[in-house]
């Protein structure tokens, strides 16, 4: 077996794990849709205008890392991540503090849990349904984040209003655990 099979193996496995530990019990989630999520008006910074991106960076997810590993942006900077999914199973990319991946996790277990995803796909049906006990839609529209099914391809138009502690990740169930995120590190300059 060369390394991308046992390291897409290991991924399977852990990600058939982590949801097997969050299938029992109901997991707590926010108002994750109508793009009032994890990123909107946070201290992470704010929508980016498509008219005033600085620059573009290419993000290549596959089955258990991010290419590049790392980003580099200056305080200020608007970019436009054009994110492509070549790896078998679904991926996200999210910006966002540590703690915001951990509370992310969480409702994506639960998009897990109610059938809205799976390991390779999104069923649009689902995100859109009522799924009782108060639970609202959980469209997964946060303008600081991008689900994407394999083979496809989408963009992030985000402004880093100033400096704070970020990760880009993929918070699919077992994906975070398994490594799949990455510092955002900023330079110094204009």
């Amino acid at each position: 077996m060369n390394s991308h099979t046992v390291k897409t193996t290991a991924l399977a496995a852990l990600f058939a794990v982590t949801v097997a530990a969050h299938g029992g019990g109901a997991i707590a989630a926010g108002a994750h849709g109508a793009g009032k999520g994890h990123g909107h008006g946070m201290a992470i910074g704010e929508p980016g205008d498509a008219a005033k991106v600085d620059r573009t960076i290419t993000i290549t997810m596959k089955d258990n890392f991010f290419e590049p590993e790392t980003i580099e942006i200056k305080e200020g900077e608007t970019i436009r991540f054009v994110v492509a999914n070549k790896g078998a199973f679904l991926h996200e990319f999210n910006l966002g503090t540590a703690a915001m991946h951990a509370a992310h996790q969480k409702e994506m277990a639960e998009m897990m849990e109610h059938g809205m995803i799976t390991a390779t796909g999104i069923d649009h049906k689902m995100m859109k349904m009522d799924h009782g006990g108060g639970k609202m839609m959980m469209e997964h529209n946060d303008p600081n984040s991008v689900l994407l099914e394999p083979g496809k391809q989408a963009e992030v138009i985000w402004h880093f209003t100033k400096k704070v502690d970020l990760e880009f990740a993929c918070n699919v169930p077992g994906h975070y655990e398994s490594g799949m995120m990455g510092p955002i590190q900023f330079k110094h300059g204009q």
